[in-house]
């Protein structure tokens, strides 16, 4: 296995709301590249909002990425109809989850403007500046989306995921980074402990 951790990657939101991608993009096909000359035989980006640059980057190398969206789009029980996405403000922007739900035929709810601001809230000021988290602004978030007649939601930010790890907020709630973390262990021809 073979692990980037650049610190010095830009924030892929902040990219995104500034429309200002191409820095974000050379750096994540670098590494692609990189990771295909080091003879990786699959490439698991953990980053939600960077699915932006998949396929581009896919046309760039020939290694597969394992592509985090369409995985865990791919979970989700074929009863569900509406699907909830919390994420950040730049992987809402780009639609990924929102085109990916309704290709497959469900229905995508994204937060309100309120809600979104409480996502981005525990994302930013809470996991990521290690700040303290109020469970009330998961609550509403929470509230939010059954009211709106979510069967489930996706936590599409894998800040969300080290959440859902220390919060027990159920199986209502999909984690994509578990889900890709399984399908790179599956697709390098491993088997699943439970």
């Amino acid at each position: 296995m073979i692990i980037f951790n650049h610190a010095s990657m830009p924030d892929r939101t902040r990219a995104i709301l500034m429309n200002q991608t191409e820095e974000l993009y050379a750096k994540l096909l670098a590494d692609a590249k990189l990771l295909e000359e080091l003879g990786a035989d699959y490439i698991a980006i953990p980053c939600n909002t960077s699915h932006l640059f998949v396929d581009r980057i896919q046309k760039e190398i020939k290694v597969p990425i394992i592509n985090m969206i369409k995985e865990t789009i791919g979970e989700i029980d074929k009863e569900v109809t509406k699907v909830g996405i919390l994420a950040t403000d730049g992987t809402i922007k780009t639609n990924l989850y929102q085109k990916a739900c309704t290709k497959a035929g469900f229905i995508p709810v994204i937060p309100s403007e309120e809600c979104q601001k409480l996502i981005m809230k525990i994302i930013y000021d809470g996991i990521k500046d290690g700040g303290e988290i109020e469970i009330s602004d998961f609550d509403k978030i929470d509230k939010q989306l059954k009211a709106e007649g979510c069967n489930c939601a996706i936590m599409a930010c894998t800040e969300l995921s080290c959440f859902k790890e220390t919060y027990d907020i159920g199986d209502y709630y999909m984690d994509a980074m578990s889900i890709l973390a399984k399908k790179s262990l599956e697709y390098c021809g491993k088997k699943i402990k439970v």
